[in-house]
């Protein structure tokens, strides 16, 4: 489990140059998946061998000053509620404003690090002009640049200094099921249908769970905690970007979890923000088990299962071999199966293949149908195994690594899904140089 990093802060103060800044020389070499970086507000970064998950609360707010008095309020509390540290970055250009003094009133009273960043300092001139932010009383301030970099290791320094140690709790092996999706998908109602117990108080406004609770379930032979991910407090007059909201909510528990159980709403369909959730869920390389609910209330004329189903496969590929199954939570339709597929998906993201047996298996697939030649070159593969790693990874020892282009990688992933049933489990597939 990683520490969450929240940078806030009024917009256009460069809050995401820097978060770009940060994310980008990792993101790039870990997705080269094609379509990844859909939502671009979340990433992972590192410093000096220490990983975070970084959450840019900017690019949401649209609307007049007004709004964004109360909607960067609003953003800033939620980070309170959820990070382990925030960053908060002002701009030395337009010096401390009235909002900045308001961001600053609320970070005062947290007992979380914050550390205050002051962007846009590229000379002397501004580094002078710099001083007056400790009047914020926030203490020491860090002057950065984000667009050339300048001064961001220091802050990252104090950053990393600041987070807190992650302690894992190893003690419990039970499997983690997260149960994720959009706000009034439903989510709490399928726990309840699981436990048994209205322990959730169920209501019609959009977000009245409270915080994500894990919930131990021990029914019909299985085991596993089942984690809860927190609706939002909030009335629900306020129509704002949930977009945001249901993501940065959803970001701990999905990191935190096995397998996630994305609930949907089926007359709402597979829209943005279910996908934003899907996608982060397969980025972080977790068991992923699609649930349509509300699934009695869908008009069958129109719309077949099949069809239904084909339409969310377009939109997850390449990553299509996920199961998907339809729920009524209300009328207690295939709640158990929902749960039984978890089970089998967790088996299979943890499942090891020898190496024997993915070499007797895999070999004689790559013989009959090789990689292509590349520029008159042939890739010959000679060995694989499974790497010993918390999810699936395979390396294939081969001559030309950098010949084997993404068509053959998903050739291979096809392939090793059809032998060893990998369904709703990331596979990562690495070509090294023997």
């Amino acid at each position: 489990m990683g520490n969450i990093v929240a940078i806030v802060g009024r917009p256009n103060v460069g809050k995401s140059t820097f978060f770009n800044r940060l994310i980008q020389r990792r993101e790039a070499i870990i997705d080269s998946v094609s379509g990844v970086t859909r939502d671009r507000h979340y990433g992972k970064s590192d410093w000096n061998g220490k990983r975070f998950s970084l959450i840019d609360t900017g690019g949401y707010v649209k609307g007049s000053d007004d709004i964004f008095e109360e909607e960067i309020d609003k953003q800033v509390e939620l980070a309170i509620e959820e990070a382990d540290a925030i960053i908060f970055m002002v701009d030395v250009e337009s010096g401390v404003t009235s909002m900045d003094e308001e961001v600053a009133n609320l970070l005062r009273r947290v007992n979380k690090p914050v550390l205050l960043a002051v962007n846009k300092v590229d000379n002397n001139k501004r580094l002078a002009n710099a001083v007056e932010f400790y009047s914020l009383g926030l203490g020491d301030y860090f002057p950065i640049a984000s667009t050339n970099g300048s001064g961001t290791g220091d802050l990252l320094d104090a950053l990393i200094e600041a987070l807190p140690e992650v302690e894992d709790d190893e003690e419990s092996e039970l499997p983690r099921f997260a149960v994720v999706g959009r706000p009034n998908a439903g989510k709490s109602s399928f726990i309840n249908a699981l436990i048994g117990e209205d322990r959730y108080i169920v209501t019609d406004i959009a977000g009245t769970t409270r915080d994500s609770i894990d919930t131990r379930y021990n029914r019909f032979g299985f085991e596993f905690n089942l984690v809860d991910t927190a609706g939002i407090r909030r009335k629900s007059k306020v129509k704002e970007n949930l977009e945001f909201y249901s993501v940065m909510r959803s970001v701990r528990a999905i990191e935190n979890a096995d397998v996630c159980l994305l609930v949907l709403d089926a007359t709402r369909g597979f829209d943005g923000q279910v996908q934003n959730i899907f996608w982060l869920a397969q980025r972080n390389n977790k068991g992923i088990v699609i649930l349509v609910n509300k699934w009695d209330l869908v008009d069958k004329e129109t719309n077949t299962m099949k069809e239904y189903e084909a339409v969310i496969r377009r939109e997850i590929e390449p990553f299509t071999d996920v199961p998907i199954i339809f729920i009524s939570v209300l009328n207690k339709q295939r709640v158990f199966k929902a749960i039984e597929t978890a089970v089998k998906v967790f088996e299979s993201r943890s499942k090891k293949i020898k190496t024997r047996q993915l070499n007797d298996v895999m070999l004689p697939i790559i013989e009959k149908n090789p990689p292509p030649a590349y520029k008159g070159k042939f890739v010959k593969i000679k060995f694989c195994m499974q790497l010993p790693t918390p999810h699936p990874q395979f390396a294939f020892f081969c001559n030309l690594p950098q010949y084997v282009r993404d068509p053959y990688k998903r050739f291979i992933e096809n392939k090793l899904r059809q032998e060893f049933d990998f369904q709703g489990v990331p596979i990562s597939i690495f070509f090294r140089k023997k």
